[in-house]
């Protein structure tokens, strides 16, 4: 047998060992191939797929509601399809509705259609402000136009123009209070009284407004927008001896200044108020005959839109607002007022009732004349004829003092529907009797309870008229009790129904400003609501019956037939009022200043 050498032993084993090392080579190289595949596509997969994630995230982070601090991210499949932005601008539009849960942050329910509807509507943000708890005034902001000045005070420097037979330079003085008067008899209180003109409403109102606590400079946040135009002042300087053209000029001036405005295009202009000191009749002129009377500021489209606050408004207009005449009383401060109203109730008054006033012969519908002779035969009644150029009709003391000493105060409709005796009548703690439900009960609904009955006595004209009634049988049939309760609630009245003294602001009490400014915030916000619902205040809005709907009850949206129907229906031949018999109760009212000043 052949033996191997041991070369050939050591060689074979070394082909046979290498062999084997080869193969495991291949294996390890295999394994560690895999093994960098896997951690590539780990790598690539989890690490990085997971960092763009985050990044993804953080880019655009979006709350779900602006009181969250918690951000909701785009990824996240609660969103809709297109959320709202999280920006100062819209955080005030998002829906009330919108609150989260207790547990978590609740998404915005913002379809795209309601999104639209919100940013439909740019006053939303201005009907938010109410929502901020810790501002006074929420709810409350008015924003004044900044007026050329041929709007308003170039027509105080111009004083004398604005009135044929009276000097208004001295009723314009003391922010349109005119000048303090006297005490000489004891009739007022110390302070706060003045020789206000009945139609200085124009400066007086717009003196006020300074004084307003909430006014701004951001129209975005404003419940209203006031214009400062002397409206009444306006007209006053060319009723007579110009033509329409001129009437109209300063009117068409103004609302083509107005629709210029970007605050005019919010709502049309239906979020604007001004005020005019003088009856509804001197604005609404219905045709450019030189010899109708007035302009025509309330029948132009833009002025529609508005709101006008007037010492008489129209029965059939819905775009005027009966606001009081001004009183001889303008306090600056409560005190004032406390104590004025402290003294009415002790008054002695020695009068049934009284009436100051002049007949009105050349108008047969007036009971002017039966009254005044009632007031003559009657032992309880006092009587301040006010003949033209009779000193003390035109005296406020000799005024006051009588209605001071009285009951009852007579108030038949004067040249128009009002008179300003009735406010100065009610000044002095007497009982206001009305003939007509026009000269009080559907003028001043802002600022005179719907009840007429808690503060008043309604005899109808015609009783005196066509029945002949006796006034003082009918007024000694009140009892005592009942008198002092009406007495006492005439006196609660007096501080919404004066202006106080624009200069300074009254500290808790709510002066006739104060309650005109929040029922136009009122009106201007009920109208914003119901735009965004969709809906109306009121069903089968009918313009010709506006008197009625200030005395619907609460929750009633629809007139129907009234008592006082017959008080405001419209001559047969289809000519309203405003055209006709008021208008010329306008003109008979200048006229009666002219011969009461000659």
């Amino acid at each position: 047998m052949r033996r191997r050498s041991p070369t050939n032993v050591s060689s074979e084993l070394m082909e046979k060992g290498g062999g084997k090392n080869q193969h495991n080579r291949l294996c390890l190289l295999a394994s560690l191939s895999a093994f960098f595949w896997i951690l590539l596509l780990y790598f690539h997969f989890v690490v990085l797929a997971g960092s763009t994630v985050d990044k993804s995230v953080k880019l655009d982070p979006t709350p779900l509601n602006p009181e969250s601090k918690t951000p909701a991210f785009v990824t996240d499949n609660r969103l809709p399809d297109n959320p709202l932005k999280s920006s100062p601008s819209t955080s005030e539009t998002i829906p009330s509705n919108a609150t989260p849960s207790s547990t978590e942050t609740t998404p915005l329910k913002t379809t795209s259609t309601s999104s639209q509807k919100i940013e439909k509507f740019p006053f939303t943000r201005a009907l938010r402000t109410v929502e901020n708890k810790s501002d006074p005034c929420g709810g409350r902001y008015i924003y004044v136009h900044d007026l050329p000045s041929r709007f308003n005070e170039d027509m105080l420097k111009e004083c004398r123009s604005l009135s044929l037979w009276t000097n208004m330079c001295k009723f314009t003085t003391n922010a349109g209070m005119g000048p303090p008067l006297e005490n000489v008899e004891g009739v007022f209180s110390n302070t706060g009284w003045y020789a206000t003109n009945q139609f200085a409403v124009d400066v007086i109102f717009s003196n006020r407004m300074k004084q307003y606590e909430c006014l701004t400079n951001d129209s975005s946040v404003a419940a209203a927008i006031f214009v400062p135009f002397y409206a009444g002042f306006d007209i006053a300087r060319y009723l007579w001896g110009h033509n329409v053209s001129r009437r109209d000029a300063a009117s068409l001036d103004l609302v083509d200044w107005l629709m210029k405005r970007p605050e005019w295009g919010i709502m049309q202009g239906r979020d604007h108020f001004l005020v005019a000191g003088r009856i509804t009749w001197d604005f609404r002129r219905l045709t450019d005959e030189e010899s109708d009377w007035g302009n025509k500021l309330l029948f132009l489209p833009a002025a529609k839109n508005m709101s006008m606050l007037v010492v008489e408004s129209s029965p059939w207009n819905a775009n005027d607002f009966g606001i009081p005449y001004p009183t001889y009383f303008h306090p600056a401060k409560d005190a004032d007022v406390f104590t004025w109203q402290d003294r009415m109730r002790k008054l002695e008054r020695k009068w049934l009732f009284s009436f100051a006033g002049a007949p009105r012969p050349d108008n047969p519908k007036s009971i002017r004349g039966q009254i005044i002779d009632q007031c003559k035969k009657s032992k309880v009644g006092k009587l301040l004829e006010c003949d033209f150029g009779e000193s003390k009709c035109h005296s406020p003391s000799s005024i006051m003092q009588m209605f001071q000493s009285s009951l009852f105060c007579l108030q038949p409709q004067g040249d128009s529907y009002t008179r300003r005796s009735a406010f100065d009548s009610m000044l002095a703690g007497c009982i206001p009797v009305f003939f007509h439900p026009g000269s009080a009960y559907t003028q001043y609904t802002w600022h005179l309870p719907k009840n007429y009955t808690t503060y008043s006595v309604f005899i109808p004209e015609d009783d005196i008229r066509k029945r002949n009634v006796s006034i003082e049988e009918r007024l000694s049939q009140i009892s005592p009790e009942q008198v002092k309760i009406m007495r006492d609630n005439v006196i609660n009245l007096i501080p919404s129904l004066i202006y106080a003294d624009p200069r300074s602001k009254l500290e808790t009490l709510k002066d006739a400003f104060d309650v005109a400014v929040q029922a136009v915030i009122d009106k201007v916000t009920r109208l914003r609501k119901n735009i965004i619902e969709g809906r109306t205040e009121y069903d089968n809005f009918v313009e010709e019956n506006s008197w009625k709907y200030a005395l619907l009850d609460e929750g009633q949206r629809e007139v129907g037939g009234h008592e006082w129907d017959p008080f405001f229906s419209k001559p047969k031949d289809g000519n309203a009022d405003s055209g006709g018999s008021s208008a010329e109760a306008a003109k008979n009212s200048w006229e009666n200043e002219r011969r009461g000043q000659s």
